[in-house]
Formats: structure tokens, sequence, C-alpha cells
């Protein structure tokens, strides 16, 4: 649920999972994108037609139909939103259908243009800030969330995705990441995402007694975690227990 950017080796592995908690979040969210990072990425070109008009070996059908018919389904829903660029649920069924075929490109287009319809809808805002992160578009997707949490500054699992923003973009923050992180706890101690990316960032910065501090934590709260047995190989490479 991707383009992982990572430099450190614990991110690396960690990746999954975090991103598998992003999306949790999203289903959280009340969101209507919400297909797994695992999808396949599926080979249909801006303009929404497929190339040899069949999907690509391995890719999965597009939920609601099956096999040969799921391109048919996803170019009628484009092309309802481009011929009815006020109607919000057009825009988002279109930008739903290309969210879960992996071309985020696509759906940023339509989760735009939805935002445009309706600017206060909050499920909008944070799908577009979802669709910029998982097109490594990490600066727009902190503005988005940003702006998501003006609306609704107590959601939690938002500002967990805010937090790792600063961890996955190209100059990371992990000072800033670590402020939202605790943010999160604050509100909610027993957050198991912001827990384990706390965790991370703290060891990304080499800091292994805050590392160790925020690990135990998270493995009074989940500890069949599978992230753990790595976050502890980490934290003990940098002299901590």
């Amino acid at each position: 649920m991707t383009k992982d950017n990572i430099l450190f080796i614990v991110i690396g592995l960690l990746a999954g999972f975090m991103i598998g908690f992003f999306f949790a979040n999203s289903v959280n969210q009340g969101a209507l994108l919400s297909t797994p990072a695992s999808s396949a990425t599926a080979g249909i070109p801006s303009d929404g037609m497929p190339q040899g008009g069949t999907l690509p070996e391995g890719h999965p059908a597009v939920p609601g139909s099956g096999g040969g018919g799921a391109i048919p389904e996803v170019q009628a829903a484009i092309d309802k939103a481009r011929q009815n660029p006020t109607d919000f649920d057009a825009q988002m069924k279109a930008a739903e259908l290309y969210y879960q075929i992996q071309r985020f490109e696509g759906s940023i287009e339509f989760l735009k243009k939805a935002n445009e319809i309706r600017p206060d809808d909050y499920g909008a805002l944070v799908q577009l800030g979802n669709a910029y992160f998982e097109a490594d578009k990490y600066d727009d997707a902190e503005k988005t969330y940003t702006k998501a949490l003006a609306k609704k500054p107590e959601d939690v699992n938002v500002r967990t995705d805010l937090g790792l923003t600063y961890v996955f973009r190209n100059n990371p923050d992990y000072d800033r990441a670590i402020q939202e992180f605790k943010k999160v706890l604050d509100k909610d101690p027993n957050h198991v995402q912001a827990l384990q990316n706390l965790t991370v960032a703290y060891t990304k910065k080499s800091d292994a007694a805050g590392a160790s501090a925020t690990l135990a934590r998270l493995e009074a709260v989940d500890a069949k975690n599978e992230a753990i047995p790595k976050l502890k190989e980490e934290i003990q490479k940098l002299g901590g227990k």
C-alpha cells in the first residue's frame, strides 16, 4: 500500500507493518478507499484505458466485478466523473477505483475535484492525503493531513499518518515525527501504530533509551506484534536493551 523510500534497514523491514497500519487507519476513518498495499500495480494509463484491453497478468479484479468485466467498470466510472465534473459521488467513485488498482495519480486527480466540490468533506480530504502519501508526495500529504486535522484535531489515526510523512520523505524530520506520535499517545496511550512508529523514529535518531522505553510500552499493549523482534535487534545495535 507502496513506494517506501527507506534508507535504514529497520524501516525497510517494518515498512509493510507501518503501511498496513496506515491503511487500517484509513478504514477506521470511515474512508472509501481501503485497498491493501499488497495489491498489484495496474497497467492503466492516465486515460483510463488498459494496454491491450485486458488487466495485466496477476492483477486483482476490481471489487464488484469479475475478471474481464473490471475494465469496463473502471472506464465507465472515469467517463462518468469527467462528464459530470460537479458530481461529488462520481469523482469519489473514480478516485476509489484508481486507488484500488494503485494508480494514485489518477486517484489524486479525482479527489482534488471532489475536494473542490465539497471542501468541507472530511473523508474526501483525508483520502486525498492518503493518495498523496501513496504517490510519494509526502509534502502534499503533510499539508492535506494538516488541513484535515484543523477540522478534527482529535483524529489520532490521521495524526499518526501525518507523523509518517516526516519519516518517509527524502529528508526525514524525525523530531517532528516524534512530536506527532507523542500527541497521538497523549490522547491514546495504547495506540499501537503510534507506539511502533515512535519506536522506529527513536531508532532512526539513534536514541536507544527512547526506543527501548517505547518498545516496552508496545510489548505491553501488543506482545505479538511482528515488528518487535526486529526493533529489539536494531535497538541492541545502538547499545540499548
